[in-house]
């Protein structure tokens, strides 16, 4: 059978949840212009899996109207109900690069309990690349939970902002192989005397997969 418009709204309009997600994949077999008009009102979908589907892809389909999808973004990533779709807005919002919605990001992540969505505005930062995000960044580095410190040494790296540097070298020390790791990463991209001493440190750690990042920049 063949997917084209009629079909795939079908599927969309389905009481079957199952029906509704396989009409969300389905979009991507459509003209990006037409998909776009398909999930718009597929974002407020009563099933959250429904929900998430739509909002992750509009990380491509979101360009064929940008104040459109930051308008439907910021709706998800306040007002949804479940964790991952909020999560989902966030990091569609930094694929899209809608630096406008940085105050939204930084907002809910002192307003949410939630760690997913704290660790995926994190994570979303570096790829949004506002300079605004420093001080959060900074902010999540002393975070009690580990995967949001990694997600803020890595959009550090991606921020590029050389201030990061003196921030990340106590890290190349932490008890945790992978933050280290991330470590070796970040003071690639970032550069300068202080960084490069780091990295030699980095060069000899115990953990083969630290170690080889690190020589990466050093050879």
């Amino acid at each position: 059978m063949s997917v084209n418009r009629e079909s795939v709204q079908q599927l969309l309009n389905s009481e079957d949840f199952g029906d509704r997600i396989s009409g969300v994949n389905q979009l991507r077999q459509l003209e990006p212009s037409v998909a776009f008009e398909l999930i718009k009102p597929v974002v407020t979908d009563s099933n959250a899996r429904v929900r998430y589907a739509a909002v992750s892809q509009f990380d491509t389909l979101g360009n064929q109207d940008l104040q459109k999808s930051l308008a439907l973004l910021r709706d998800r990533l306040f007002n949804d109900s479940e964790a991952d779709v909020q999560a989902a807005a966030a990091d569609s919002l930094a694929a899209l690069k809608l630096t406008e919605a940085f105050e939204d990001l930084q907002q809910l992540y002192h307003q949410s309990s939630e760690w997913l969505v704290q660790f995926s505005i994190i994570a979303a930062l570096g790829e949004l690349g506002d300079p605004r995000s420093f001080p959060l960044l900074e902010e999540a580095l002393s975070s009690d939970i580990s995967l949001i410190q990694t997600a803020a040494i890595s959009s550090f790296g991606e921020l590029g902002d050389a201030r990061a540097v003196p921030l990340l070298v106590p890290y190349a020390t932490n008890p945790d192989w992978q933050i280290r790791y991330r470590v070796a990463q970040a003071l690639q991209r970032l550069g300068g005397s202080e960084a490069h001493s780091a990295l030699e440190t980095l060069a000899n750690d115990s953990v083969e997969q630290v170690a080889q990042e690190a020589k990466r920049t050093l050879e």
